[in-house]
């Protein structure tokens, strides 16, 4: 009786996770970013600043309710629906302990009040834990075309969520293929290449479908590097600029508008703006016929030095590796106003896991580059374990998409590294259930695997420990 139980006892315990979150941030909390989302869904004039497949989705719910609610019920159900697949996968195997420690994975604090914002963050974390239930799933071999058509469907969705999300994806969709379509060393070049493809496709085709004006988006990086190559390299990396030019020191004026943290003083939106900001930038490469992306290409080359210093900064302190985290909450609990008076309610619930995130950020589970050193380590030591086809391609997936910030990436915001520390964290208690559950591994590969986040962590605490407040 009791073993018939336990699948019950995992459904109740994901529908616990979910509810925890729905109840303190019912009906789903709205950034700004949300905001605009949902204008656009409502109104059904989409652009591609955000992502419009997210949009598109959000319009057709709102036929079923309006307001964040559902939004929030999808990503919510994604990512706890996927951890009690998982859960149940480890239950088919006997592995109760292994069940509990992946549910535990989604009570993470910092996920727990994350998951009550509206954000594509979340979103695309929950389809991505929802495809990786369905590779754990996808045996035997004779059984498993269901669930690799359901896994690839979420991960080309969850492509089209974040443009920097095939580092993501390409992982879980290659394992989730016929393990004779990459076994061989040209065949898995052949899968990467292909699934690849198909993965940084996914976000402009979907923007095509669904008819999203485009805004130029993609120029915020460019802007952010060259006034990050201005300000290491003393050199004006800007294409020639009306006005802005005719200045004694142009560079000078860049380089004092930089912040390794963000772009945001080159947006319209930043407080105290740059005199030289996305909006006359766009306009002098429009002006002159002149293509951003190649112009960026040459000033990286040009200074190479420069693009690594800014690029090293910023992701620094977007990783929290020698940064205490001062230009951005963790997670937001000052919702900003709309127009349709969505609001979520204060209360102790909400305050307790608030408080409990904003802890747990201040702390080694806070900081993504410990995770992403955690993610590498378990690369090392996966070939060995006999979870390795779930281990490989989600530790693979969390360090690929942490690292990707070191290139792509404006901000510094916690969110955007809420599927690294998810998907290092469940790979993690596989591993430890494979090792503690009799697995042999050699000592030196367990002590070579442990070296990076042990390395890591000792870095981030002595920096924090003996640099100036």
């Amino acid at each position: 009786m009791r073993r018939h139980l336990a699948p019950l006892f995992i459904g109740l315990a994901a529908l616990t996770g979910a509810t925890l979150t729905a109840l303190a941030y019912w009906p789903g909390f709205m950034t700004w970013d949300a905001i605009r989302q949902y204008g656009q869904a409502v109104s059904g004039d989409f652009d591609d600043w955000h992502p419009p497949a997210m949009e598109w989705l959000w319009r057709q719910l709102i036929a079923i309710h309006s307001g964040p609610a559902p939004m929030l019920v999808l990503q919510l159900a994604l990512e706890w629906g996927g951890l009690a697949l998982l859960a149940g996968w480890a239950l088919q195997r006997h592995r109760r302990w292994l069940a509990a420690a992946i549910l535990t994975c989604g009570l993470m604090p910092f996920g727990l009040a994350l998951t009550g914002e509206v954000l594509k963050d979340c979103l695309m974390a929950g389809a991505l834990i929802a495809a990786t239930a369905t590779l754990a799933w996808a045996e035997p071999e004779q059984r498993a075309a269901g669930w690799r058509i359901a896994g690839i469907a979420l991960l080309i969705f969850a492509a089209t969520l974040r443009f920097n999300a095939f580092l993501a994806t390409v992982p879980l969709a290659v394992a989730l293929l016929p393990a004779a379509w990459w076994r061989g060393r040209l065949r898995l070049i052949a899968a990467v290449a292909v699934t690849g493809a198909v993965m940084i496709a996914a976000l402009p085709l979907a923007n095509r479908l669904i008819g999203a004006k485009p805004s130029g988006v993609g120029l915020s990086l460019v802007v952010f590097d060259l006034g990050g190559i201005t300000h290491f390299s003393g050199h004006n990396a800007f294409p020639p600029i009306a006005d802005f030019d005719d200045s004694d020191d142009p560079a000078g004026i860049v380089s004092a508008c930089y912040d390794p943290s963000k772009w945001d003083r080159y947006a319209w939106w930043g407080a105290n703006p740059c005199d030289i900001g996305f909006d006359n930038v766009q306009e002098a490469f429009a002006a002159r016929h002149i293509s951003p992306y190649r112009w960026w290409l040459s000033q990286v080359a040009a200074h190479p030095i420069a693009y690594a210093e800014h690029r090293l900064a910023h992701f620094s302190i977007n990783t929290r590796l020698f940064s205490r985290d001062a230009t951005e909450r963790a997670v937001q609990i000052d919702p900003p106003p709309n127009e349709w008076g969505y609001r979520v309610t204060p209360g102790p619930l909400l305050s307790a896991i608030d408080a409990a995130a904003m802890w747990s950020a201040s702390t080694p589970l806070g900081w993504p580059i410990v995770w992403i050193a955690l993610a590498l380590g378990l690369l090392v030591i996966a070939p060995t374990l006999p979870s390795r086809r779930l281990i490989v391609p989600l530790a693979l997936s969390s360090f690929l998409y942490g690292m990707g910030y070191a290139a792509f990436s404006v901000a510094s915001e916690l969110r955007y590294h809420w599927w690294t520390m998810l998907a290092a964290a469940i790979a993690a208690v596989i591993a430890a259930a494979n090792i503690f559950g009799g697995t042999k591994t050699a000592r030196p590969t367990l002590a070579l695997a442990a070296t990076p986040p042990l390395i890591l962590l000792i870095a981030c605490l002595a920096w924090r420990a003996f640099s100036p407040a």
